[in-house]
């Protein structure tokens, strides 16, 4: 993915985290418009005076009057798949584990964390090359850059996306063991991916 960098040894080789370490100072960038149940059990041989006639067990897998019932052979089960989380997303795809769409996919979905000041809106990062907004795959990620007490909000990748203001990148888990940074370019293909899913 065009401007993609990661912080983590391996995998997708040939990239370089941005900036240095320690907590950069935060501005305000503003975001555009912000402001099962249970079943029932019956007794076949009771109620409604109903008796039960002759000599078989009524057991386990028997019908009425203690005829065995056919039914269906046993099925294997199979699980359906589970998604990803974001973090576990991060960590394959900065190791080679996972494709960009693969990657994409998830972070649109997922929820992500965002630091907030006294205003409704993101915390830009202007002691880069291009702004960028930092972003969370977890709380402790969050906690772990900010501080237990920080203000945040979450919302999808997708809304993320949505709300990104013009020109500005993001930065994931900015302290984590597997950064990443997409800048302005890249957000607008991640963009032109959402658009293609949701409307072909």
């Amino acid at each position: 993915m065009y401007g993609y960098q990661q912080s983590a040894p391996g995998g997708n080789t040939g990239y370089q985290s941005p900036g240095s370490g320690g907590v950069p100072p935060y501005s305000d960038a503003g975001a555009p418009g912000a402001g099962g149940a249970g079943g029932t059990t019956y007794d076949s041989g009771a109620g409604y005076g109903q008796q039960s006639y002759g000599t078989a067990d009524a057991g386990a897998g028997a019908g009425y009057g203690g005829v065995p019932q056919q039914g269906y052979p046993d099925q294997a089960y199979y699980p359906e798949p589970q998604t990803p989380s974001l973090s576990d997303a991060v960590r394959a795809f900065t190791t080679g584990g996972m494709s960009v769409e693969d990657f994409q996919a998830i972070f649109l979905s997922a929820k992500v964390y965002c630091p907030r000041g006294e205003r409704p809106g993101f915390l830009a990062l202007h002691n880069t090359a291009q702004p960028v907004i930092p972003m969370f795959s977890t709380l402790k990620e969050l906690h772990r850059y900010a501080g237990e007490e920080s203000k945040h909000f979450a919302i999808t990748g997708a809304e993320a996306l949505d709300l990104l203001p013009t020109g500005y990148g993001f930065v994931l888990d900015l302290e984590g063991e597997h950064r990443m940074v997409f800048d302005a370019k890249a957000v607008e293909e991640m963009v032109e991916f959402m658009m293609r899913r949701m409307y072909g």
